[in-house]
């Protein structure tokens, strides 16, 4: 018999994937507290730096722990704030004040190494501290809403209840929604329910 915590794991898997695409680390990073709390161990937390291409698969991050886990979301909080404040024309400004801060420390230092067949690929120069992560994707959310480019592609999901904000960069700036397979298939199926209803009356 399936533990109640399995069963709950499997039952919610598909939203509880992890997700890159948002088209910014610092994006993404927003992403993980919809619709659940999907940081919510060291492990998830190792396979967002992965994921994000933070640091290279591979990458020991021994340091790694609980205190790593509560430093990222706090700064993903301070993002949020942060983006949505300047979407909403409100400026947070405590909360650039913290980004700007984490921003400071020098981010992780790649490097390219040979593979055995020949090929580079990137490595990191050391194993990455928390302080070193943290102002990877502090710098990329700065970058990010100053640069007058990516900021005007900047757009929140029209899913109904989505949070998540994304770059938009489809051809003629028409993306409408953070997932064509999740919020804009719910869509699609609102409206077939709606015609269906028209219909029967």
């Amino acid at each position: 018999m399936a533990s109640p915590s399995s069963s709950s794991s499997s039952s919610s898997s598909s939203s509880y994937e992890l997700r890159f695409d948002s088209g910014r680390s610092s994006l993404d990073l927003l992403t993980t507290a919809h619709p659940d709390e999907r940081l919510d161990s060291v492990g998830r937390l190792r396979a967002w730096l992965v994921g994000s291409g933070l640091v290279p698969a591979g990458t020991p991050l021994r340091d790694a722990d609980a205190a790593w886990l509560a430093a990222v979301r706090e700064l993903r909080g301070h993002i949020g704030q942060l983006v949505r404040g300047e979407l909403d024309g409100r400026p947070a400004s405590a909360a650039l004040e913290r980004v700007n801060a984490l921003a400071r420390a020098a981010p992780p230092a790649p490097r390219a190494t040979r593979r055995a067949d020949g090929t580079l690929a990137r490595d990191l120069h050391a194993d990455p501290g928390c302080h070193e992560l943290l102002a990877a994707v502090a710098r990329d959310a700065v970058e990010l809403l100053t640069d007058p480019v990516a900021r005007s592609c900047l757009r929140r999901c029209e899913g109904d209840s989505c949070p998540i904000i994304y770059l938009d960069t489809s051809r003629g700036r028409r993306r409408r929604w953070c997932s064509s397979e999740v919020c804009g298939n719910r869509e699609r199926v609102a409206r077939h329910r709606r015609r269906a209803a028209l219909t029967r009356v």
